[in-house]
């Protein structure tokens, strides 16, 4: 499945619901859906995005996914049977991450507290440091396990996938995401 450029921008500032079953345990969040997202319902779903690569090397899902389309309905209840979440700060699309204002990841935080506080995840993994240090009021953060819980849930900041950030691999996301799945208890 491809889309041109003008198909893609008709999904600007849609927005895209939660990956979300009944026993959460493990919730990514993203920074926001990107246009490729939008136009399938499918989180992290560009190509080149690693996300879905790294949790298969990683050893936390399995199977032939092909993000780059819509999941079909088998696809979807296995990620959440496992425990597996999926959300983000901003929910409409944008063609980058960069076109969000900082207000919009700071509020952005209020509606992943209040997700975390009524879900009660074990883990919250935000993907994307930048986002993190803005949404969070913490220009200092490093990557890895945050200090402070968030409602209970153990916070992590993890890299993100995105092929923009090119000083990761997929192996080294796959690091990252296997420690916050092991971390859950999705992973041994």
């Amino acid at each position: 499945m491809g889309f041109t450029q003008a198909e893609l921008e008709r999904y600007r500032d849609a927005t895209v619901p939660d990956l979300l079953g009944d026993d959460l345990r493990l919730l990514f969040v993203g920074i926001n859906p990107g246009l490729w997202t939008a136009a399938t319902g499918t989180h992290f779903a560009r190509p080149g995005n690693r996300f879905w690569p790294a949790l298969r090397l990683a050893g936390v899902v399995t199977g032939d996914l092909d993000p780059t389309r819509t999941l079909t309905v088998e696809e979807t209840a296995s990620i959440t049977a496992l425990g597996l979440g999926i959300t983000n700060l901003a929910p409409r699309a944008t063609a980058r991450a960069d076109e969000l204002s900082a207000e919009e990841l700071r509020e952005g935080r209020a509606r992943l507290e209040q997700l975390v506080a009524t879900r009660r995840p074990a883990v919250v993994a935000v993907a994307g440091i930048t986002a993190f240090r803005t949404a969070f009021g913490r220009p200092r953060t490093r990557a890895g396990r945050q200090p402070d819980d968030l409602h209970g849930a153990a916070l992590w900041v993890v890299p993100n996938p995105s092929g923009l950030n090119a000083h990761e691999t997929v192996s080294t996301l796959a690091a990252a995401y296997r420690e916050v799945a092991v971390a859950a208890g999705i992973v041994a």
